[in-house]
């Protein structure tokens, strides 16, 4: 979907020696221990493969591949049962994973060109945006299978729901506009998913409940943990717009405040060039976004919806992550081959580690030990050890497909 990537600067000839060194499979010496039965995978979309490459994070050797649609592009793990889902654009389904088998046992009919899946906090639904029907696709993870389709604006790149499964949020990037749906009506955090009855007797699975334009190429979305804001990044142009989200009829903020029961527009946040993700905290007090086009992140205050600053990172900076304890940001510079480390607490740059060739997707291990970033033009996933006597250092490199563009990580007993 994305236009920003380039061609690669440079080649991986200068980590040969280290990458030699490695062996294929290791158990991590020197790593935290796990329980007994513990098993840790990550799940790499290859889009010029039509695979999805399994990691095992606890031995660090590739696991197997597995085939899937066509293009594969977002994947998402769910946060209540051992299952994965892959995206396949050109094939306009999603492949479900067993992850406690690594085997696909399903597929999901969609619509045009879908490229990313936002599953809810309750594991039941996921929600993808179409951009080639421009639709919203809601799809019952428990029957495995499409439930509705709800029309969007033009090119809907990312649906992301809220925490509290009350909304969901759509980023238009044709028509530079974000669309917000009521979930509460099928969702409900009060009514256990498998007990709600299927639409259309609890209504709408999804009920438009406002638009907003003026985001020119409309793209990541960041929601508050409380559910509160959503933050869009305007790839198109230099901003990120900020929207309060609607509260619950009764709720502490409606009391206090009647319009809070509605969606409204709240700023328009001036960052650098051609922001593409936003990073956003733990505790949700600060995003930072990457700014493809000025090689810079820029750092946004949530609770008062201002930009504390700009700064340098590295050369087309294109994914960001931040650590549980909300002290570190890591940036995958696409442009550099190069992985930027900044404190948050010290608001500087602290060191780089190198990787493969055009690092994009960025995702942590469970215990934070490792970062995998996926290399988009060599074809592999870079593997670096966050902590150490020297800190921060490339520890392997593991085989992907072709483009990988995309990580879920996911964390099992074999014995729950």
């Amino acid at each position: 979907m994305s236009t920003r990537r380039n061609q690669p600067r440079a080649t991986l000839l200068a980590l040969l020696p280290l990458v030699l060194w490695m062996p294929i499979g290791c158990r991590r010496s020197g790593f935290p221990d796990v329980p007994a039965g513990y098993r840790e995978f990550a799940y790499v979309t290859n889009g010029n493969s039509n695979t999805v490459s399994v990691l095992d994070l606890v031995n660090l050797r590739s696991d197997r591949t597995l085939r899937v649609g066509e293009n594969p592009t977002g994947i998402a793990a769910n946060p209540k049962r051992n299952e994965v889902y892959a995206v396949n654009t050109r094939s306009g389904t999603v492949t479900v994973i067993d992850a406690a088998t690594n085997t696909v046992v399903s597929t999901i009919g969609v619509h045009r060109q879908p490229y990313f899946i936002s599953v809810d906090a309750a594991g039941g639904r996921a929600y993808v945006a179409n951009a080639g029907s421009n639709s919203i696709s809601v799809i019952d993870l428990d029957r495995r299978r499409e439930i509705a389709v709800v029309g969007t604006g033009e090119q809907p790149g990312l649906a992301r729901v809220s925490p509290d499964m009350r909304s969901v949020v759509v980023s238009n990037r044709g028509s530079g506009s974000v669309s917000i749906y009521d979930a509460a009506s099928y969702a409900s955090p009060n009514v256990p998913l498998k007990e709600a009855p299927e639409s259309p007797q609890s209504g709408p699975p999804l009920k438009f409940r406002s638009t907003f334009s003026g985001c020119p190429g409309a793209t990541d979305i960041a929601i508050l943990p409380d559910s509160s804001k959503a933050f869009i990044a305007c790839s198109g142009g230099r901003q990120v717009m900020v929207v309060a989200l609607a509260a619950a009829p009764g709720s502490w903020p409606a009391r206090q405040d009647p319009t809070a029961t509605s969606d409204h527009l709240l700023t328009m946040l001036v960052v650098g060039d051609a922001p593409v993700h936003l990073a956003m905290k733990p505790d949700g007090g600060e995003i930072f976004a990457s700014n493809f086009g000025s090689d810079s992140i820029s750092e946004i205050d949530t609770w008062n919806n201002q930009v504390l600053g700009t700064y340098m990172i590295g050369t087309k900076p294109v994914h960001g992550i931040i650590t549980h304890d909300n002290s570190t940001l890591w940036v995958a510079n696409f442009g550099s081959d190069l992985i930027s480390i900044y404190s948050i607490d010290d608001g500087q740059l602290v060191t780089t580690v190198h990787t493969g060739s055009a690092p994009d997707a960025l995702a942590f291990t469970a215990d934070e030990h490792l970062l995998l970033a996926a290399d988009a033009h060599s074809g592999d996933v870079s593997v670096i050890r966050t902590q150490g006597k020297q800190g921060a250092a490339l520890f392997t490199i593991l085989p992907a497909g072709s483009s990988p563009n995309a990580i879920a990580v996911k964390a099992i007993r074999a014995n729950p």
